[in-house]
C-alpha cells in the first residue's frame, strides 16, 4: 500500500543534453540555445517558463550542456547572434544570421514543427549535433 505513494513522491531523475554545433560562419557574437518541451513555444522559447536557456561565446565549433532536464520530448533552436544584440536580425523577413535545429531538422519557408526538431530524452545523457545554417553568406 505504501509502494504507489513512494512512488509518487520520488524524485524525477534529471539528465544532461549535450549539444555540439558545427558550420559556424565565424567567431564573432554569441550561440543562444534554448531547449523546450511545449509545441507552442517552439522555436522562440519566451512562451516556456520551463524552457532551458544556454548562451556561448561563437567559435568555428561550440558545445554546450543542458543541465537537469526532465525526462521527455524535447525540441532545441538555436541562433548566431553574430552582432551580440540578443535577437535575430532579418531582411525583408528572411534572416540574416545562422539558425539551427535538433534533428537537424530542415527549414522550409519557416521553421520546423516541433516534431520534426523533436527527440526524447530518457534515461542518461543525451546528445545533439546541429549544423549552423546561414540564407545569406
Amino acid at each position: 500500500m505504501l509502494l504507489p505513494l513512494l512512488a509518487a513522491n520520488a524524485p524525477v531523475a534529471r539528465h544532461d543534453v549535450t549539444v555540439t554545433v558545427t558550420d559556424l560562419r565565424s567567431g564573432d557574437g554569441k550561440v543562444l540555445a534554448c531547449l523546450t518541451a511545449k509545441p507552442k513555444a517552439f522555436p522562440d522559447c519566451d512562451r516556456d517558463p520551463k524552457a532551458h536557456a544556454v548562451t556561448v561565446d561563437a567559435a568555428e565549433t561550440v558545445s554546450f550542456t543542458f543541465r537537469g532536464v526532465a525526462p521527455g520530448d524535447y525540441a532545441i533552436s538555436l541562433l548566431h547572434d553574430e552582432n551580440g544584440n540578443g535577437k535575430a536580425d532579418r531582411s525583408l523577413m528572411v534572416p540574416k544570421e545562422g539558425f539551427g535545429f535538433s534533428r537537424d531538422a530542415k527549414v522550409r519557408f519557416g521553421p520546423p514543427s516541433f516534431s520534426s526538431a523533436a527527440f526524447e530524452v530518457r534515461g542518461g545523457a543525451t546528445h545533439q549535433t546541429i549544423r549552423m545554417r546561414y540564407l545569406f553568406r
